[in-house]
């Protein structure tokens, strides 16, 4: 038996309408709160600003903040957690016309290094403040955001050894050890660079240090973690 509609279409479409229009006002309002803190972030040099200088520059209401997010902490995870999605993003862009499965590999170590490492300082203060404060305190929290990066790099790393450039063996768990390896040297050259002159660590150094690493077969190299 044919069963029949609880409402007419026209009620299911209106209803419908009406909650994408919801969704995408409230996908707006977010983005300037998201925008507001990054321009902070930019003109101070470090994530220390207040929610109400954010919902100030974004010119919405404090309840509406409140309606988004649980506080401070939320609004800067969701910058961290949109930068590294964004890094993804833009490795997956980069290598696409690339066919090598090696070159491909090096061309997203050295984009997440450059990532982890601007010049402008933009983004600076989320990698170096706050996430290592997010590691101690939520570690949980990083690795979630972690899972966009995680995802390119093993998929990488399981094409360059189904091509031979690299042994195979536990491409997640190598994977995890890349990305901690390039982000982590990109905090030491900035802390570096603060400190005073130096020769500053390179793209194609950690390029090469990460190759080593992946070029010595894993203890357990059957195993696919």
């Amino acid at each position: 038996m044919t069963s029949v509609s609880e409402e007419p279409a026209w009620r299911q479409r209106a209803v419908e309408r009406s909650t994408h229009a919801a969704k995408l006002r409230a996908e707006q309002r977010v983005q300037r709160f998201l925008d507001s803190a990054q321009e902070l972030i930019a003109e101070k040099g470090t994530t220390d600003f207040t929610v109400q200088e954010v919902v100030d520059r974004s010119k919405q209401s404090l309840r509406s903040f409140y309606q988004h997010f649980d506080g401070k902490h939320e609004l800067l995870l969701a910058l961290f957690e949109d930068a590294l999605f964004k890094s993804a993003a833009e490795i997956r862009e980069v290598i696409a016309a690339e066919s090598d499965p090696l070159k491909r590999l090096r061309t997203a170590v050295e984009v997440l290094y450059r990532n982890s490492h601007p010049h402008s300082g933009a983004q600076q203060p989320l990698f170096s403040d706050f996430a290592l404060q997010l590691l101690v305190r939520h570690p949980a929290e990083v690795a979630a955001a972690n899972q966009p990066l995680l995802t390119v790099f093993t998929e990488l790393i399981e094409q360059a050894a189904e091509a031979g450039a690299v042994p195979r063996g536990r491409p997640r768990r190598r994977a995890a050890l890349v990305t901690q390896t390039v982000m982590f040297a990109a905090f030491v050259a900035q802390v570096g660079a603060a400190e005073g002159p130096a020769t500053p660590i390179t793209a194609e150094e950690v390029w090469r240090f990460c190759l080593g690493g992946l070029s010595a077969a894993p203890p357990e190299a059957d195993e696919q973690a």
